[in-house]
């Protein structure tokens, strides 16, 4: 008996505020129109919140379906969705495709969101299947691509990723897509070079540089194929290209040359490229790895000299506990203070995120390609500041 007259009471109140909607004065048939699914959530809230499950579940099942209603149909779907009852939301829109009076105009948007609905219940499969049928839509194409190159991401299908972002991309060059398929394109690079295939990979970055010139990742994996054939002073040179491509990433780049340079060159032939850069892109990863070299130059004191001169001006933590340890070696000696600023400084630097993601915030030790967050690629940087860059 409850639960009849909470549904009676759910249908008087849709109903007014549908015939309010429509009926009203004319100041305010601007609105609108009932099927608008942001206007409808905004209305329901106050009927989710305060009729059972039961009877909104109820109401449903009566309710007809016409241009009218299918925004309701949907917008109830989406809410029992968002409230984590994936099950009621799929009931929703299977139940909704079909009943023989949906207009055709709609079906790509149910199908859509039944979709939607699958790959929440982590149904994969099925919510792959509605997605390819949706590839050719005009209106609902582009954003199943989308779904679908995020999903094969997910999954670490990059072959299958690769080909919806061509197929995507068929339809119109984006910036952001060539960036998708150019990172894409990087993860199978990787994979060869894991198999030690350096044709393969090399054939791949070649590739994944045609789609975005800038991709910084691409230059990475190719020093990584030049080291592995011992192109050592080569594989240098492509570290410095990574300052043209995107500064944002210049530490990684020098934290490789530094490493290639120790093992396989001469540290001190750099200091003047060294010098330059860092005129240009200042970050303390680029400032140590200048004193670096020109403590192998010209010594240790011109190296503290220099380091204490552009700590004055730009203060890093890093720097800091670099000058210290610069300072006690010169000295002979440690002293107390000297052991206590530096135990400080790296307490202070060992749980800070190192990466954080310019799109959504996400930050961590650990530099990711793909943010875990948001999906993006290429969004999580070193961090800049006087803890970190």
């Amino acid at each position: 008996m409850d639960i009849v007259f909470q549904w009676l009471l759910l249908t008087a109140a849709v109903a007014a505020g549908w015939f309010m909607g429509r009926y009203g004065r004319s100041s305010a048939r601007s609105r609108r129109a009932i099927s608008d699914e942001a206007s409808l959530r905004d209305r329901l809230q106050f009927l989710f919140t305060n009729y059972s499950d039961q009877a909104v579940e109820n109401f449903v099942q009566s309710l007809a379906v016409s241009p009218d209603t299918v925004g309701l149909h949907l917008s109830i779907g989406a809410h029992f969705r968002n409230k984590g009852e994936t099950d009621r939301a799929i009931v929703i829109h299977q139940n909704l495709l079909a009943r023989p009076e949906l207009p055709t105009r709609f079906s790509p948007q149910v199908t859509f969101e039944l979709a939607l609905d699958y790959l929440n219940a982590g149904l994969l499969d099925r919510a792959e299947s509605l997605f390819h049928q949706l590839m050719g839509d005009k209106e609902y194409g582009g954003k199943a691509a989308g779904q679908l190159i995020e999903l094969y991401q997910q999954e670490r299908e990059w072959s299958k990723a690769g080909q919806v972002a061509r197929t995507l991309r068929a339809g119109g060059v984006s910036p952001e897509l060539d960036k998708v398929l150019a990172y894409i394109t990087c993860e199978m690079a990787d994979l060869a070079l894991q198999k030690d295939d350096r044709w393969a990979a090399g054939k791949l970055v070649k590739e994944a540089l045609e789609h975005d010139r800038s991709c910084v990742r691409a230059t990475f994996i190719q020093v990584k194929i030049l080291v592995r054939q011992g192109s050592y002073k080569e594989a240098s040179s492509q570290c410095f290209k990574v300052f043209e491509q995107n500064t944002a990433f210049g530490s990684e780049a020098i934290e490789r040359l530094m490493s290639l340079e120790r093992e396989h060159g001469d540290i001190k032939r750099l200091t003047r490229k060294l010098k330059k850069l860092y005129e240009s892109w200042p970050s303390t990863s680029l400032l140590l790895a200048v004193v670096e070299s020109v403590e192998k130059a010209s010594g240790r004191p011109a190296a503290i000299d220099l380091l204490r001169e552009e700590l004055e001006l730009r203060p890093s933590v890093r720097g800091l506990l670099r000058l210290v340890e610069l300072a006690g070696y010169e000295k002979g000696m440690t002293t107390d203070e000297g052991r206590l600023v530096s135990r400080i400084g790296h307490l202070l630097l060992a749980n800070r995120p190192i990466y954080r993601c310019v799109n959504c915030g996400f930050s961590g030790r650990q530099l990711h390609w793909l943010c875990p967050s948001c999906k993006t690629w290429e969004s999580v940087r070193p961090i800049q500041g006087v803890e970190a860059e």
